[in-house]
């Protein structure tokens, strides 16, 4: 050979000698076991991995599913591609409307999507359409117009009879929409700004010819999502659901002034299956408002607010309540949850009004996990303003209510115990208060009791007589 060096295959050769069988059996057991082990070690890791993924802490309970996922849109378009400039000085009012009569058209037909790029977007008020998703950016303003004439007349809701501030009719809301379904509005925390200054201070100087508009109201509407946006400075209620179903607002941050007239944050108003949760809300009237018609006019459309959940809101008013039910109650208010509100230096915490003539009923009300810090009343049943919409009312038409639990309250700092005051002729009935801790207010504080009757169990200070006979109370016994 001309070299010493075998072949390099030669390496890899073994002869079939009686000698080499149990080097190459030994070879095959080592190879078996190698992948023997290989297999365990992986499925092991695998399962170990699978059983990690799938243990996770208790999510915190969620009525999200209200709202059924609607499917991705098959048109995505941008306010820019309808002519719309977001300079923050150019009126967009034309191109809002003009892309929502472009989107009506795909209703059924696989739906669309709105977006609002980063920028300050001016426009008047628009409606929206169904299968329709407004989708505002990072960074994304839409900014309401300050000529009254882009906020048109509409006719009062039927279960009020009249605008609510105002006789007649009413200004639209910002973004509206009548009869619509499978609706998002949603986005990277962009901001629809009302610029409600100019209506609040026409409301201040008694010069308002008709109701506020609101920033969002939807009629007669199923299957909406409202998330993760900034809401801020409305002219009248924030967000207004009315004869709507399968509503979730979750993840919003609503702002106005602590002086703002009637800027509530959350008002549904004669609507089934609305999910209100972990929502930030600084406003100049309630937190959250439920609501159901007005006198005569909601007793004849007899449209309940049935099903609502209000769950991990937090926030501050000055002049109302964390969550109030009422005072406008007519069509009759049933089966509420509350639950896991924080609440500091506002009127109340939770607040339930009425007044004569509004008929209707509130039942089956249960509030529980609530924390409250320098709250005047942090529990108070009242009467409403006495205000009717007008001479039609029935003085004989008296509210009712019925099995209201409370439990698990904590306020730090309160003015005053309770006060719950029912509507003469009425009485609060089954009421239920169950470990209720009033801190910071002197144990010679009386709760103040007219015109109710109930139970309690753990309160302090003290309750009222009314509510200390509970010897058939079972049902708000020690849980």
């Amino acid at each position: 050979m001309d070299s010493d060096k075998a072949p390099f295959y030669s390496l890899f050769h073994f002869p079939c000698s009686r000698f080499s069988w149990p080097l190459l059996f030994l070879l095959f057991l080592l190879f078996t076991l190698i992948t023997f082990l290989s297999l365990h070690i992986s499925t092991t890791i695998s399962l170990f991995s699978t059983t990690i993924l799938s243990f996770q802490p208790d999510q915190p309970p969620t009525c999200s599913h209200f709202h059924r996922v609607v499917p991705r849109r098959k048109v995505v378009m941008s306010i820019e591609e309808f002519g719309g400039v977001g300079d923050g000085k150019t009126s967009n009012t034309a191109s809002f409307r003009r892309a929502m009569r472009y989107m009506h058209d795909f209703r059924g037909r696989g739906g669309s999507q709105l977006n609002i790029p980063n920028g300050t977007w001016v426009t008047g008020s628009f409606n929206l359409t169904s299968d329709f998703t407004l989708f505002l950016e990072h960074g994304a303003v839409i900014l309401a117009s300050q000529d009254p004439k882009e906020w048109p007349i509409i006719e009062p809701l039927p279960s009020y009879g009249r605008g609510r501030e105002r006789l007649g009719g009413r200004h639209i809301s910002l973004i509206h929409g009548n009869g619509i379904r499978n609706v998002v509005i949603t986005g990277e925390n962009g901001t629809v700004d009302g610029r409600g200054r100019m209506w609040w201070e026409l409301w201040w100087n008694r010069t308002l010819e008709h109701t506020r508009g609101h920033l969002l109201e939807l009629m007669n509407s199923d299957n909406v999502l409202i998330s993760n946006l900034t809401f801020q400075n409305s002219p009248f209620w924030t967000i207004h659901p009315v004869y709507c179903s399968n509503v979730v607002i979750k993840g919003m941050t609503i702002l106005a002034p602590l002086n703002a007239p009637n800027t509530d944050g959350i008002d549904p108003d004669s609507s089934t299956n609305v999910c209100i949760e972990d929502n930030y809300i600084e406003s100049g009237d309630d937190l959250v408002a439920i609501k159901s018609g007005w006198d005569h006019y909601g007793i004849k459309m007899a449209r309940p607010s049935s099903n609502i959940i209000v769950r991990r809101v937090s926030g501050t008013t000055p002049t109302c309540s964390g969550v109030g039910i009422g005072s406008e109650m007519s069509g009759g208010v049933y089966n509420i949850t509350i639950e896991d509100l924080h609440v500091w230096n506002s009127a109340a915490g939770i607040r339930i009004k009425s007044d004569k003539g509004r008929g209707g009923y509130v039942a089956n009300v249960s509030i529980s996990d609530i924390r409250m810090e320098r709250v005047k009343i942090p529990i108070r049943f009242s009467k409403g303003s006495n205000d009717h919409p007008d001479n039609g009312w029935d003085p004989k038409a008296i509210p009712r209510f019925r099995n209201i639990s409370i439990s698990n309250v904590v306020s730090i700092n309160s003015t005053k115990a309770p006060v719950l005051v029912g509507v003469e002729g009425s009485s609060f009935e089954g009421l239920c208060f169950k470990n209720i801790t009033m801190i910071g207010v002197a144990s010679s504080s009386e709760w103040h009791c007219q015109h109710v009757s109930g139970f309690v169990t753990d309160v302090f200070p003290v309750a009222c007589p009314e509510l200390l006979n509970n010897g058939n109370s079972s049902w708000c016994s020690p849980s």
